[in-house]
């Protein structure tokens, strides 16, 4: 189990393998973000996007179900997270790519108020299978501490 003590500044992880689909892109667009660049292949078309493209929060989330995946495996003590600091979408997403990640700890802490949690900060990068950037975010997440009375 990996807790608070076992996390080390700067250290970067490569992972995950997301497929995206086209009708998943439509499936996730009609019941959270129906615009028709989402939704329809001849709208999108005379649109910057050019084609069908996936919302930005569906990238988000096939971002998260990596995350979770490498969490699972890695057996972390995570304990969710308090929210994002920055999120950017780079460029967009498409029926045929395929997703990774890769993160780097930036930050760390314990809580002055939850002895048995730490907190850390997270440097989020989603590519597509061009090396291309196509999501960034900084995330913050909450950890168990091996020993609540421990120091840094």
């Amino acid at each position: 189990m990996q807790f608070y003590e076992d996390i080390e500044i700067g250290r970067e992880r490569a992972f995950g393998h997301y497929e995206v689909t086209r009708e998943e892109v439509m499936e996730f667009a009609s019941k959270y973000d129906p615009q028709s660049f989402h939704l329809d292949e001849e709208a999108a078309a005379q649109t910057h996007f050019g084609r069908l493209s996936a919302s930005g929060w569906h990238t988000c989330s096939m971002t998260m179900a990596m995350m979770v995946e490498n969490m699972k495996q890695e057996k972390s003590a995570g304990l969710g997270s308090p929210g994002i600091d920055h999120l950017r979408w780079k460029k967009p997403v498409y029926p045929g790519d395929t997703l990774r990640c890769e993160t780097e700890v930036i930050e760390k802490r314990r809580s002055q108020s939850r002895p048995e949690m730490g907190i850390f900060k997270t440097r989020i990068r989603t590519l597509n299978q061009h090396d291309e950037v196509v999501l960034e975010m900084q995330s913050n997440g909450l950890i168990r501490t091996r020993d609540p009375n421990g120091a840094d």
